[in-house]
């Protein structure tokens, strides 16, 4: 199953919500969205510096992790960066895929 690295960032509402539900509260609310659409939360912690929350879950597919993105960010508590991650061997596998593709500029 596809990884997914998402960082957030409270706004003032949604720290108005988490001042109210706690860390843990709104841990169990992210696991809960997140295994309802099949997936499973591997990490979930909050941070100082430019982002407020890191998760790391394990979704089916780009669209699980579209959804779960597009239900966070419109409740207007959140804004969120989704980073789909890729393991050594989906590199190798993508190092031995050929493309034909001419830079900008250039002649071919």
């Amino acid at each position: 199953m596809p990884k997914y690295l998402v960082r957030g960032n409270y706004t003032a509402e949604g720290l108005k919500g988490l001042m109210k539900d706690g860390g843990s509260g709104r841990k169990a609310a992210v696991t809960k969205a997140v295994e309802s659409l099949g997936g499973k939360v591997e990490a979930f912690y909050f941070a100082l510096g430019d982002h407020d929350v890191y998760v790391l879950a394990e979704l089916p597919d780009a669209v699980a992790a579209t959804t779960i993105a597009l239900t966070a960010v419109a409740s207007g508590a959140v804004t969120l960066n989704t980073i789909q991650l890729l393991t050594p061997e989906d590199v190798d596998a993508a190092i031995k895929k050929t493309v034909s593709y001419r830079s900008p500029g250039q002649q071919g």
